[in-house]
């Protein structure tokens, strides 16, 4: 049981240097076919032909449900349709994923820790480190949305990964100044990697689900709704009872999605 995460961390690590033996694997499979292929296609076609080998295709879905990037952004996507808030702000989560879902339908405000530059209809981006409360907007007296996301992206806070100053409490300040942001009764929708609570360093923090339940109530959060993924048992509804948290807490990985309200007063 151990073989399996060990060489998908190795697997992690190799690929981090430009390596892929994974994928060097899955070409050399689709290398016969390609050869026949292409074997074939000239039989019949005389004019220019250039190679550009593409050698997995085959093996591979017409496109992934698998993964918990695609459950995440379509169901709080889909939350965010039906509430119809009237300013929503995002923090960090993937420009070419979940943004991209609530532009197609509202204008979507992002604040990101990296300078985006790009002109997108419907995406207002703004530069800003959430850990930081003097590089968010200056009118947030009363707060500044009634809806907010930030979806697996408070897992990289003080991490230094995306170029973030390091500070081992740095998710405790994002959260604070997330709730900042929202107005009195505002949703805030979160997703983390929950789990056995550790730092995989640089690249995330897996926390243990009552740590992000106890600091969301520390800063006046009610939850709302708590929905958990991973591959092998798919979207699943959690009841937060004291049973629950503790099967999760001591399970290895699973993605949190967080709804969250602010208290009114």
């Amino acid at each position: 049981m151990l073989l399996k995460p060990t060489i998908i961390k190795l697997h992690r690590i190799i690929s981090q240097f430009g390596l892929d033996p994974l994928r060097f694997a899955r070409s050399m499979r689709g290398l016969p076919g390609f050869i026949h292929d292409w074997r074939l296609f000239r039989q019949g076609y005389a004019g220019r032909l250039t190679l550009v080998p593409c050698l997995h295709d085959w093996f591979e879905e017409g496109g992934t449900t698998r993964s918990e990037y695609f459950w995440q952004d379509l169901l709080v996507a889909r939350s965010i349709h039906e509430a119809k808030p009237e300013r929503h702000v995002d923090v960090g989560s993937r420009v070419d994923g979940f943004v991209a879902h609530v532009a197609s339908f509202r204008e979507i405000e992002v604040f990101d820790v990296r300078p985006i530059p790009s002109l997108v209809p419907g995406v207002v981006f703004r530069q800003a480190d959430l850990m930081d409360a003097r590089s968010m907007p200056s009118d947030v007296a009363g707060g500044y949305c009634d809806s907010l996301s930030c979806l697996h992206a408070l897992e990289h806070f003080g991490l230094g990964r995306y170029g973030d100053p390091i500070n081992p409490r740095g998710y405790e300040q994002g959260i604070a100044n997330m709730v900042k942001l929202l107005k009195p009764g505002g949703t805030l929708y979160l997703s983390t990697p929950i789990g056995r609570e550790r730092v995989e360093f640089n690249a995330n923090w897996v926390f243990d689900p009552r740590t992000i339940l106890n600091l969301a109530e520390s800063n006046q959060m009610k939850l709302q709704r708590l929905v958990t993924f991973n591959p092998v048992s798919g979207l699943r509804e959690i009841q937060p009872n004291d049973a629950d948290l503790v099967d999760l807490a001591t399970s290895h990985y699973h993605l949190g999605i967080f709804i969250f309200i602010k208290s009114p007063c």
